[in-house]
């Protein structure tokens, strides 16, 4: 059987008294013992009771059917006999001889006994009884308390008390009588409402728990540290039990806690109390504080075991045994528990138990529900792009990396793609830096001057000057730890990549680890470079990836090369030819995404590794994009114009291509898939005069501008707001993604066209009869005979 008892929590047994605690040790032991003793009596006396069954005769079972038989049978024997009256003295006296001697058959056939063995005397029934052994009736066992002891001069004496005796009889009468009140009072009909009555009902009832809400709360807010209290009795509605309103509270009263804990939380992590410092006394102040932290805690645990609670409740589509919600509903609630959750994930990411929100979300992410995955995605986001130090992020890395192996790599895209927003970089450290250090106000030589003396002033200085000193101390620990902090988060995340890549290259998480990898891959260790560029060029040379993935390995490698990897000695040509061949393979249309990335590839291999690039290689680049440009949407022919001026920016003689008359070897190759062997010398750019014709007006602007030659003064020049932009913030800023034309183009009012009226044209009265009398006048059709016709023509 289960115990019912409650374990007594930590709180209360800090509180109990050590001799409090032996007594209780003392009243457990005296209950064991009571209980073994009473169990080895009863198994005495069934041992006893044993014992006299086996010394006593044993009487056959069928004693009593047969005895009755007996009786039956001399009953109708003597029915059957003859009265004596009717029989002759000679055959009475023998008969009477016959009954004085034994055999078998005067013999009582019921009995087991030998026939020659004498009659035992039959005992009586009193030598039975005395016989049996006796039995007092002891009084039971009192059970005993023991209590607090007393002391004097001879010593200490114990205390104890008789535990009284509950009347369960009594109990049990008044139980029933409470049914019975209880069933009569339940054995009234209700009325029956009407449903505009119920409604309106149920909006008085939720007007009612509206306004007791909003005291509650607002009593909490005004002064929390005396009335840590009613957030109890708030949290208690989260259980509310009527059916016409329980939905709609339970979101109330999630929503109005999870805002109160945001206002009244403090910024530090709240630890528990050790037990010297319990011990020791302090001010009522720092009692107070001490017993507000102490309740805010416990509250907030309690919070978040109620949202966890919910929503398993409606992952595993169970109910309570209540009934009070229907299983729709749960997942109205188990939504408002997850942007609740969320929340407290963003605003308090130093509190207490933000660790079992993180283990509480990061499943979630991988939810088959859109909505709930969104929401818990985008709070990660939230919480990356805001965290400064590096302690929240590292975090949550840590769990959706376990998470992410312990499915098996089986998980969404979404799950890996939040790592892009981490903020890992050293600008951001650089920024970060000055808003960690503490900002301390120092006092001017003019308010010195006027509020303190000569002394004081010199001691002011040496104070200033030691607090500078130690504000500079603080701000480089905290830059040391919070790097110490971005390399571990770092090392977990290229762990998960690493694995993806090793075990798992046909998973769908492929292409999110070759943007993270691209993004991130200037902070990888030298050590693994020649590794993973190998990799990623089996990735391509594989075939199995998708054109985005393929661009994705391409700019990997190049961030990897443009970063520690300029001391290595390796030429990335298969790389430059791999995106030579596929720079057609370009969406023209609408899904242009991936224009973004080439654009990104191509900064990252000419204008960054300039030194390395042939001048072969730079035209065939450079006359294949403005191909390209002459085939998609503006703002990607804006984007990779300004590509091919910073290659003629960047790269000597490329006006080679702006001149017709300029001769080489070789013809121009343009289906050649090798950008050194093409020979691209020997082309023009005739594509730019197309694009001076284009209908953009920006495409126009950069087709005239290369056209010049790319100059930076003078009257070819483009105005600054275009020159200063990279060609990735072009792109952007040209998008049509929300159907509009990037810059609008000017309305042009439409003409008014010459309209008439179909009377204006017939102004002779006598033809509008003539035409109105045809009009209403039927027409009668004739047969056609087209053979008649025929002939008759034929004859003419």
């Amino acid at each position: 059987r289960r115990n019912k008892k409650r374990v007594p929590s930590f709180r209360k047994l800090l509180r109990t008294s050590q001799i409090k605690l032996d007594n209780k040790l003392k009243n457990k032991q005296f209950k064991q013992k009571s209980a073994a003793k009473k169990y080895r009596k009863e198994q005495k006396k069934l041992r006893e009771a044993v014992r006299d069954a086996i010394s006593r005769k044993p009487f056959p079972l069928e004693e009593c059917k047969k005895k009755q038989d007996a009786r039956k049978w001399e009953e109708e024997e003597e029915e059957d006999a003859l009265p004596l009256d009717m029989m002759d003295e000679d055959d009475l006296k023998l008969m009477e001889d016959l009954a004085q001697k034994a055999s078998f058959l005067t013999r009582d056939l019921s009995s087991n006994e030998p026939v020659h063995v004498k009659k035992r005397k039959r005992e009586s029934v009193i030598e039975k009884y005395e016989k049996v052994p006796r039995r007092l009736q002891t009084e039971p066992e009192k059970e005993v308390i023991h209590l607090l002891p007393i002391k004097d001069k001879s010593g200490i004496i114990p205390q104890a008390v008789e535990k009284p005796v509950v009347n369960v009889a009594h109990d049990e009468e008044e139980d029933t009588e409470d049914m019975e009140e209880a069933e009569d009072f339940n054995e009234e009909p209700m009325p029956v409402l009407t449903p505009e009555e119920m409604a309106s009902q149920r909006r008085q009832k939720l007007q009612e728990r509206k306004m007791h809400i909003a005291a509650l709360a607002s009593g909490i807010l005004s002064e929390p540290d005396s009335n840590i209290k009613k957030l109890k009795e708030l949290r208690a509605m989260l259980m509310e039990q009527d059916p016409n309103v329980a939905v709609i509270v339970r979101k109330l009263v999630m929503v109005s806690l999870m805002e109160i804990f945001k206002d009244i939380a403090p910024s530090y992590k709240i630890r528990p109390l050790t037990e010297a410092e319990k011990a020791t006394k302090v001010k009522k102040e720092t009692q107070k504080l001490r017993e507000f932290e102490e309740g805010l805690v416990s509250q907030y645990k309690f919070y978040l075991e109620n949202l966890e609670q919910t929503i398993k409740d409606w992952k595993q589509r169970k109910l309570k045994k209540s009934n009070v919600i229907s299983l729709k509903a749960y997942k109205g609630l188990a939504e408002v528990a997850v942007k609740c959750l969320c929340e407290l994930l963003v605003a308090l990411p130093h509190f207490n138990f933000h660790n079992n929100i993180i283990v509480l979300i990061v499943p979630l992410m991988n939810d088959p529900s859109k909505m709930i995955s969104e929401l818990c995605v985008e709070a990660v986001k939230k919480l990356f792009k805001q965290d400064k130090l590096g302690y929240a992020s590292l975090g949550v890395v840590k769990v959706i990396s376990g998470f992410v192996r312990g499915r098996n790599y089986d998980v969404r895209p979404e799950v890996l793609k939040v790592f892009l927003h981490l903020r890992i970089k050293e600008v951001e450290l650089q920024k970060d830096s000055e808003d960690i250090a503490p900002k301390k106000k120092f006092m001017t030589y003019k308010e010195k001057r006027k509020n303190l003396s000569r002394m004081q002033r010199k001691w002011k200085k040496a104070e200033e000057k030691l607090e500078r000193e130690l504000l500079e101390a603080e701000a480089s620990e905290s830059k040391v730890k919070k790097l110490k902090l971005h390399t571990e988060t770092l090392n977990t995340v290229f762990v998960t990549y690493f694995r993806i890549l090793k075990k798992a290259q046909k998973s769908p998480l492929l292409p999110a680890v070759l943007e993270g990898l691209a993004k991130f891959a200037h902070l990888i260790n030298v050590e693994f470079f020649d590794d993973l560029l190998t990799v990623l060029h089996s990735l391509i040379a594989s075939g199995d990836l998708s054109y985005r993935e393929s661009l994705h390995c391409v700019l990997s490698a190049f961030h990897i090369l443009s970063g520690q990897g300029d001391v290595l000695n390796i030429d990335p040509m298969k790389f430059y030819t791999h995106l030579y061949r596929t720079l057609f393979s370009l969406h023209a249309g609408g899904t242009n995404e991936d224009t973004e990335i080439v654009l990104q590839c191509l900064d990252v291999m000419f204008a960054k590794r300039r030194k390395q690039i042939s001048q072969q290689r730079a035209l065939a680049f450079l006359k294949r994009l403005s191909i390209l440009a002459l085939h998609v949407l503006p703002n990607s022919s804006v984007g990779i114009l300004a590509t091919n001026r910073i290659f003629m920016q960047t790269f000597p003689r490329m006006d080679l291509l702006l001149d017709n008359e300029s001769q080489g070897s070789g013809v121009y190759l343009p289906e050649l898939d090798e950008p050194e062997h093409c020979n691209a010398q020997n082309t023009a750019l005739w594509e730019l005069h197309l694009l001076q014709r284009h209908y953009h007006p920006t495409v126009k602007k950069f087709a005239s501008h290369l056209i010049a030659g790319a100059p930076t003064e003078g009257s070819g020049a483009l105005p600054l707001d275009l020159s200063q932009r990279s060609a990735t913030e072009l792109f952007e800023t040209y998008c049509t993604k929300g159907m509009t034309f990037n810059p609008p183009v000017a309305s042009v009012t439409p003409r008014k066209k010459d309209t008439f009226s179909q009377m204006d044209s017939f102004v002779d009265e006598e033809l509008n009869k003539q035409l109105q009398q045809r009009i209403s006048g039927t027409v009668a059709h004739k047969p056609l005979d087209f053979a008649k016709h025929l002939k008759e023509s034929s004859l003419a």
